[in-house]
């Protein structure tokens, strides 16, 4: 899907804004879209390289199904190459083992496992379009929820096109800066803009999360992340991560100081902060009523204890209705 035949037996792939320009035999950028013939074909469609039953919050989702687990399924390769990849082994490599499902031996294992959807993760799921967009279908009319954990770089009609049958998303963010995005990830910052929108306003579940890297986006990239973020709502929960040294990074770790810093000047502007890769003592992990402040949600690694949260997710305290899904 998403490709178009340039002469001679070239194709142009358009799923994703790099756009790229594949000769007979060669393969994207992204390693698994592939030339074959003048017809663009998917190295991927039903190859699985990871698969586990995740608590939700692993994701990181905070406001959506708290408790829960998710099904989820990842295959190998990334239109993205970030050099502090903490997926690397499967996002960058082109060796990497995989196993053939089906889209009904997915919804199965689910349906089977009692999870609440499938999350498709691990490495960028939108270069896995085909397989993604026909197990949602087919999860959706089994009654499942399906997640995505995204970069966020995609193409504007097959992101529209998929909307429908996603429920929620995590969406990387991973500076505020253009030049980041060029010389650390070699993409572009505008179209992850442009997903995160174009989700929010589908009315899709949007939650967010940046990696902390010092020196790198610790200063000014946050105030522009906080900056835009609520400028498009400061409902969205947003999730800042402790950085450690992967793949071609070898940067120091970023200090719990910092993320405390992080966190409160976040929480100035937006309703819902939280802290990832941190000790539970470091704070960060707890749901909080944006209106009166009332602890709703305490958590502690797997160990979800809904407090103060009405089933349909509304403050116990004041009424005020938590943004999410629960």
């Amino acid at each position: 899907m998403y490709y178009q035949k340039v002469p001679v037996l070239k194709t142009r792939c358009v799923l994703c804004p790099h756009r790229c320009l594949i000769s007979k035999g060669k393969t994207g950028l992204c390693g698994v879209r592939t030339n074959v013939d003048g017809v663009l074909y998917s190295k991927i469609y039903g190859e699985v390289a990871s698969y586990a039953d995740d608590p939700v919050e692993k994701k990181p989702l905070y406001h959506f199904m708290p408790g829960k687990t998710l099904f989820s399924i990842g295959s190998w390769g990334c239109n993205f190459k970030c050099t502090f990849c903490q997926n690397w082994s499967i996002s960058q490599r082109r060796d990497v083992d995989t196993e053939h499902f089906e889209k009904e031996d997915i919804v199965n294992i689910a349906v089977s496992h009692n999870s609440a959807g499938i999350a498709y993760t691990y490495n960028e799921p939108s270069i896995w379009y085909e397989f993604v967009n026909d197990t949602a279908i087919y999860a959706r009319e089994k009654g499942l929820k399906n997640v995505l954990v995204t970069n966020g770089y995609i193409s504007e009609e097959p992101l529209k096109e998929l909307l429908p049958k996603i429920d929620a998303m995590n969406i990387d963010l991973k500076a505020g800066s253009e030049m980041f995005y060029r010389e650390v990830c070699g993409g572009q910052i505008e179209p992850v803009m442009r997903s995160i929108k174009m989700a929010h306003e589908a009315g899709v579940h949007v939650e967010l999360t940046t990696l902390v890297i010092p020196t790198l986006n610790d200063r000014d990239d946050i105030d522009q992340i906080i900056e835009w973020v609520s400028s498009v709502s400061p409902e969205i929960p947003m999730h800042f991560s402790r950085y450690y040294p992967q793949y071609k990074m070898d940067i120091d770790p970023t200090s719990i100081e910092t993320l405390q810093e992080v966190y409160q000047k976040a929480k100035q502007k937006l309703k819902h902060v939280y802290l990832g890769n941190v000790p539970r003592d470091a704070g960060g992990s707890d749901t909080f009523c944006g209106n009166c402040g009332e602890k709703l949600i305490e958590r502690d690694v797997a160990d979800i204890k809904i407090l103060k949260l009405t089933p349909e997710g509304g403050c116990a305290k004041c009424g005020t209705r938590l943004k999410g899904v629960f």
